[in-house]
């Protein structure tokens, strides 16, 4: 499950329990209408919360990176996990944004504020 937040060329979203194929198509829905109205978006990843996902986010999420991989300013992802953290870090190959991994949701928060 997921939650989702757009405002002001920010994309906030958090998973909660497993993150599914159709939480994605959520979250990737959002984005587009945030990129066809509002230009580059930052994100704001809170994986905090992320029990498992399945292989098929995995492989969509590659795909949707590659195809938008300049529609990005800022990622920060929010986790405290080092499996997430070094996902997020290969993430940086598919896409020509800044990706940093933060432990809190404030430095996360700031960190993207520099941005706007």
């Amino acid at each position: 499950m997921i939650t989702t937040q757009h405002k002001d060329h920010l994309v906030e979203f958090a998973v909660f329990g497993e993150f599914t194929l159709a939480d994605f198509k959520e979250f990737e829905e959002l984005v587009l209408f945030e990129i066809k109205f509002a230009g580059q978006v930052n994100l704001l990843v809170d994986l905090r919360d992320m029990a498992d996902f399945t292989l098929d986010v995995v492989w969509e999420e590659i795909r949707f990176s590659q195809q938008h991989a300049g529609d990005f300013k800022r990622i920060a992802v929010i986790t405290d996990s080092q499996w997430v953290a070094w996902s997020a870090w290969l993430e940086q190959l598919f896409v020509n944004a800044d990706v940093t991994v933060f432990e809190s949701e404030p430095e996360a928060r700031s960190w993207l504020a520099e941005a706007a």
